[in-house]
């Protein structure tokens, strides 16, 4: 049963000095002034990254929608068939080399500098989030499960460039967050993190309020989402408590140090959960999660393999590299999941968003191509559950900075020539 009249929109309760914003709900009554542009469903960007290339004999597609065809690499996300663009063939051209220079302008397509002056230039995502700053709380999250490195590789340029993929402008990469537990306050204040509160405590009863004046269908809704903040919010607690517990005494007034979850699996996870509640909120539209960087460090014990990441890449046919990569793989499709799960007045989340998984090389060294996966369908406007391949169409014809030009005119900026690309790409 509704009371009054009827609207798409999302509803903003405030409390601990954050505005939470509630799941699109088809029956609340219309609580305040709203133009009919704000009905529409917002539209978000995030990019997971996995350094030093893929398994290429196990990375390819065929065929489109519920028959397309995939690669054992790309299994994981055969659930989401529909809902993808598998692209391969994309060209890079500042990106095509060794190591360290090919990270620092995926998202950008700059020139990078060699030797101790770092200059880039500005990554897609900050374009988007400053595109979007007026409309959310939070620009953009940046995350990361691996640890940047200083220093420089044998090929001069510096590892700030192998550590960082989001750009704010050409001499400065945006600090990467590598603790979920500021990950989740810098969206809910900073009052969310410490261990005797929780950010729900003074909006729970104005949703309980509001459970009574909306359908329920919105209630189930209503409550399914509260239910995954607190899920997770109680997942970042536990962290923080063990952590509290092994971390040395600290002087009164500071935080005590916060965790990081020692299995790979576990630590992508809640970063994406924290995409996913960016999102679903609509705290931040833009995301990028740095899953393991080039010239990675990781070490996978739990897949039965005792080397480093980037030691297994130089062999990246054998079984032991398709295992990691499969692993990466497997992170977006839980992030895919989660958000194709997330209703929006008709569509999903993940119907009015675009996931992308990327890497730098195709194979060790080689920048040749670059392997892509997108997913969902930015609100009606991307074609998805295609397999389209680039490569014979003749490097003017394949840029990766064309595509970004398409996806960025999608969302509301349209710029003239970005990175080495002046056109968009053709068929997206």
């Amino acid at each position: 049963m509704t009371h009054g009249k009827t609207i798409s929109r999302r509803v903003l309760l405030k409390g601990l000095g954050a505005t939470v914003a509630l799941p699109w709900l088809e029956s609340v009554p219309l609580l305040a002034a709203e133009t009919p542009a704000k009905t529409k469903a917002a539209q978000r960007f995030a990019c997971l990254f996995i350094g030093d290339g893929i398994s290429p004999p196990h990375w390819w597609s065929k065929g489109k929608g519920a028959e397309m065809e995939l690669g054992s690499s790309l299994e994981p996300l055969s659930p989401f068939k529909e809902k993808l663009n598998v692209i391969n063939g994309l060209f890079n051209k500042e990106g095509d080399g060794g190591h360290a220079k090919c990270t620092g302008n995926i998202l950008s397509g700059a020139n990078l500098h060699r030797g101790r002056t770092i200059k880039g230039g500005v990554s897609m995502d900050q374009l988007l989030a400053k595109h979007y700053e007026e409309e959310t709380a939070q620009p953009s999250l940046v995350l990361g499960c691996e640890q940047p490195v200083s220093g420089f590789h044998e090929s001069q340029y510096s590892m700030v460039y192998a550590s960082h993929i989001s750009w704010r402008n050409p001499d400065s990469p945006v600090p990467i967050e590598l603790y979920p537990s500021l990950a989740f306050d810098s969206l809910f204040g900073g009052k969310a993190g410490k261990l005797q509160g929780s950010i729900l405590d003074d909006v729970l009863q104005q949703a309980n309020d509001l459970n009574g004046k909306v359908s329920g269908s919105d209630k189930l809704k209503l409550d399914e989402y509260l239910s995954s903040v607190r899920e997770t919010e109680q997942r970042v607690q536990k962290l923080n408590r063990a952590a509290k517990e092994d971390a040395p005494v600290v002087p009164a007034g500071q935080r005590p140090p916060v965790g990081q979850p020692k299995d790979f699996r576990e630590y992508t996870k809640l970063m994406c959960d924290m995409i996913a509640l960016a999102f679903q909120t609509d705290r931040s539209r833009i995301a990028t999660l740095l899953m393991s960087r080039d010239l990675s460090g990781q070490v996978y014990p739990f897949l039965g393999v005792r080397d480093d990441h980037h030691s297994y890449s130089h062999s990246n046919t054998g079984k032991e590299y398709q295992a990691i990569v499969k692993c990466h793989v497997e992170q977006y499709a839980y992030l895919i999941g989660r958000l194709s799960k997330m209703q929006e007045g008709d569509r999903t989340v993940l119907d009015n968003s675009c996931i992308m998984f990327v890497s730098e090389h195709w194979n060790a060294h080689n920048g040749q191509q670059v392997p892509l996966v997108l997913a969902g369908g930015l609100g009606g406007t991307l074609e998805t559950g295609r397999s389209l391949d680039y490569l014979k169409a003749g490097n003017d014809k394949r840029k990766l900075c064309g595509l970004y030009l398409s996806l960025m005119d999608r969302m509301g900026l349209k710029l003239p020539e970005f990175g080495d690309a002046k056109e968009r790409l053709a068929g997206i």
